[in-house]
């Protein structure tokens, strides 16, 4: 009973200190706000599907929250630029899933989490970043985040373009399946489809 006690408080402990890191980055970053807290839940929804559980889940849920911690070592002209970035700014952005692992290896005990931030822009095909993993090489928490994060990117409002409606993310998603997002994952989504379909809608009332 008192080692169910103290993982649960270990838990909460570590999803405060989340919130506050999150916060960080959200304040520095004015395009992201709510952006982790989504990719988490959505990124926890697809790992249950997959049948992933206990720690294995959490530690997925804690990686997506911080997938985009490294974008505080990005500087802000170059994070809220309104146009579009030139190719040395773009190589700036890249350079988040790196800092992101680096400021979470500090920890021993987040090599895990630090590894699964570290490959979230990978892609199925081999074509993504910082390593060009491909398929299976790529760590299942990166490939689950990947395609979360790539949903809420694309349903969400952006400096540069209007945000895209669920049906055309599906569509969208879809063509992507086996290329950038790997294709069991995508089956999964299509499952969960309509359930954040609708909480997106009930918060936008």
């Amino acid at each position: 009973m008192f080692n169910g006690l103290y993982k649960m408080f270990r838990m909460q402990h570590v999803h405060d200190v989340i919130e506050c890191l999150t916060a960080a980055l959200e304040a520095k970053d004015i395009y992201t706000s709510g952006h982790s807290s989504r990719v988490a839940d959505m990124s926890l929804d697809l790992a249950r599907a997959l049948g992933i559980k206990g720690l294995a889940a959490q530690d997925i849920h804690i990686a997506a929250h911080l997938h985009d911690i490294g974008k505080m070592g990005i500087p802000e002209n170059v994070l809220n630029k309104r146009g579009k970035l030139l190719p040395h700014e773009w190589a700036q952005i890249q350079q988040h899933p790196e800092i992101g692992y680096n400021i979470l290896c500090k920890s021993k005990q987040l090599h895990d989490i630090a590894e699964m931030v570290f490959h979230h822009h990978e892609r199925w095909d081999g074509r993504g970043y910082p390593s060009g993993l491909q398929k299976d090489k790529i760590p299942l928490g990166s490939r689950i985040i990947g395609v979360a994060d790539g949903i809420d990117a694309m349903t969400s409002v952006r400096p540069y373009r209007d945000a895209m409606t669920w049906k055309a993310c599906m569509e969208e998603v879809r063509l992507n399946k086996g290329i950038q997002f790997d294709p069991v994952v995508v089956e999964a989504a299509e499952k969960l489809w309509k359930k954040w379909e609708n909480k997106s809608m009930k918060i936008l009332k």
